[in-house]
C-alpha cells in the first residue's frame, strides 16, 4: 500500500463521511475486516476521490446516481450526509434522484428519495 494514496485518502473520506465515522470505522476494524478499510481508504478515496479532474461535488452527485441505482441503502444514506458537507444542496439532490427514478426505475427512486430525507433530517438535528 502506498503511504501517500492512503493518507490523501484517509483526509478525503474524513472530509467527506466526517472524520468521527472514519476514525470509528478505523478504530473497530479487526483482523477480518481491516484490509477493506484500508483498500478503501487508499484506492476508493485515495486514487479516484484524490484525483483532480472531478470535483467533491460533482463526484458526490455521481455517487449519489450510482448508490440509488443499486440499491444501497446505507451508502446511499451515508453519502447523502457527504455530499452535503460537499456543497452539494437539497434542491441538487432532488434533481439527481429524480433522474435516479427515470433511468433506475420508480422503486429505486422512491427508497432513495426516502433515505435521502431521513438523511438530511439527521443531519439538522
Amino acid at each position: 500500500m502506498s503511504k501517500d494514496v492512503f493518507d490523501k485518502g484517509f483526509e478525503i473520506r474524513k472530509s467527506v463521511l466526517g472524520a468521527e465515522f472514519v476514525e470509528k470505522s478505523f478504530a473497530s476494524a479487526d483482523d477480518f475486516n481491516r484490509p477493506l478499510q484500508e483498500l478503501v481508504t487508499e484506492y476508493c478515496w485515495g486514487a479516484v476521490w484524490g484525483r483532480d479532474t472531478l470535483d467533491k461535488k460533482t463526484r458526490s452527485m455521481l455517487n449519489l446516481a450510482m448508490l440509488a441505482a443499486l440499491n444501497r441503502p446505507h451508502e446511499l444514506k451515508m453519502h447523502v450526509k457527504g455530499a452535503l458537507r460537499n456543497g452539494v444542496t437539497k434542491d441538487e439532490i432532488r434533481e439527481v434522484l429524480l433522474q435516479v427514478v427515470i433511468y433506475a426505475g420508480v422503486p429505486a427512486g422512491v427508497d432513495a428519495f426516502r433515505l435521502a430525507r431521513e438523511a438530511m433530517q439527521e443531519v439538522q438535528a
